[in-house]
């Protein structure tokens, strides 16, 4: 299942059925599991640890050093989960000593080509990066979020479960669950509720609802992040949702996207 022309260093840890195409180097302190399929042309580097039935396209760079002048050759980590689809020429780099050490990608995330993920991001399961999407380093994203073909996420930012991030848009401040980002003359700035991703995954017409009332709450009525917080917390009763938007709008170190 290795082709004979991939250059695998002795020390890596291989499941029996994993393919690995032509020109690939995988290294030391490097772990693939069970079902994975890894093309030509790729380079893993550790200490990177790949779950099952991923997919890793040509020219993709795995687990390289991150991209931080403060990085002076200690031990950091990239983990990746099972079932995702990483495409051509993405690069995704390992942590920092002095961030999370581990940069981490869940499961069933789907990377389209030339997606880069710098050092100690986060990443939850079942997202989307459409081509060119970027993120700095130390950035968290949650499930379901959507990222649009070029756009760029600043460092430390915060995207919210079931975001939305349009296409080119530069993100500066954190997002809030369920919400459409678009812009970047400056900044991106909110859009409404992301009805149509709400919708597509099945949540209740009583529910999308009630978040439409929060974000218009939280945007539309001129009041601050500590008054938007007491109007919205009555609503959880009714919409347990809503406390995702209380608890990103809490732990914000920088400010959401207004």
């Amino acid at each position: 299942m290795i082709d004979k022309l991939a250059i695998i260093d002795p020390s890596a840890k291989i499941a029996p059925d994993v393919v690995i195409g032509p020109y690939t180097i995988i290294g030391a302190d490097v772990e693939i599991g069970a079902g994975t399929w890894i093309g030509p042309h790729t380079i893993i580097k550790g200490a990177t640890k790949i779950g099952a039935n991923n997919k890793i396209y040509q020219f993709a760079s795995i687990g390289e050093d991150p991209q931080d002048i403060k990085y002076q050759g200690e031990k950091t980590y990239l983990e990746i989960g099972d079932n995702n689809i990483i495409r051509e020429f993405c690069t995704i780099d390992r942590g920092t000593p002095n961030g999370e050490k581990t940069t981490r990608i869940g499961n069933n995330n789907m990377l389209m080509s030339y997606v880069h993920i710098a050092h100690d991001c986060q990443i939850g399961n079942h997202t989307v990066f459409a081509n060119n999407a970027t993120l700095a380093g130390h950035v968290q994203v949650d499930d379901y979020v959507v990222l649009g073909g070029f756009s760029v996420i600043y460092q430390f930012c915060h995207l919210g479960a079931h975001s939305f991030i349009a296409g080119a848009a530069l993100v500066t401040k954190d997002v809030l669950p369920f919400v459409k980002v678009a812009g970047n003359d400056i900044y991106a700035k909110p859009f409404g509720l992301n009805s149509i991703g709400l919708r597509r995954r099945g949540f209740a017409p009583e529910t999308r609802q009630l978040l439409k009332r929060a974000y218009k709450i939280t945007y539309h009525e001129g009041l601050t992040t500590k008054e938007a917080i007491t109007r919205l917390q009555p609503m959880i009763e009714q919409c347990p949702e809503i406390q995702d938007f209380i608890e990103i709008i809490q732990t914000s170190k920088h400010g959401i996207a207004r």
